[in-house]
């Protein structure tokens, strides 16, 4: 039960100082889940950020759900998406009573414009960490480099990108893999 508390807790913390959505969240997922307690490594992260983008919902939700399951099972995963969604509902229930009073404030806008710069800074050391640990060779930056562009240039969604390079890779890892005569290539 400690350990569930303490996935609570952790995934609380995410939920309550994550602003700007599931990418901004990265650095602080990263440094909590892998480098601070462990409980998946950044291959893994990875991993579980993508198929949350897949899948439907939120991705701070289904990346929590994700590693709470891989870490305790089913309590796990109600644990870590309790406490990922709990700050949200705090915060949102708070902000509702009192948009009216604060809509049009030039303070809070100043303050949101502020938040707004802040999650791309945030958004961009996590692009820069996952690019360090997830592009290795030269499929993964043929990859990288097709769905920058198919993202960026086309209304293409982002689930047909995912699972274009997923279909992709395997593709041209087996490919690789036979022209080795079967041997793995890391």
């Amino acid at each position: 039960m400690r350990e569930l508390i303490k996935m609570f807790l952790a995934f609380a913390r995410i939920g309550a100082f994550t602003f700007g959505g599931g990418y901004a969240m990265l650095p602080m997922l990263q440094r909590e889940v892998v480098e601070r307690y462990g409980w998946t490594t950044e291959s893994e992260l990875m991993d579980y950020f993508a198929v949350g983008q897949c899948t439907p919902g939120v991705i701070a939700v289904n990346v929590a759900t994700f590693i709470g399951y891989k870490r305790r099972g089913i309590p796990g995963a109600i644990f870590t998406t309790l406490g990922v969604i709990t700050p949200s509902i705090i915060i949102i229930t708070v902000i509702a009573a009192l948009i009216s009073g604060f809509i049009g404030n030039e303070y809070v806008a100043h303050a949101l414009a502020g938040i707004r710069a802040v999650v791309c800074a945030l958004i961009l050391n996590a692009v820069i960490k996952f690019w360090k640990s997830g592009v290795k060779d030269w499929i993964g930056i043929l990859i990288f480099i097709a769905a920058l562009a198919l993202s960026v240039l086309t209304s293409v969604s982002p689930i047909i990108i995912v699972v274009g390079a997923v279909l992709i890779g395997a593709v041209l890892t087996l490919a690789r893999g036979r022209g080795n005569g079967g041997a793995e290539n890391g």
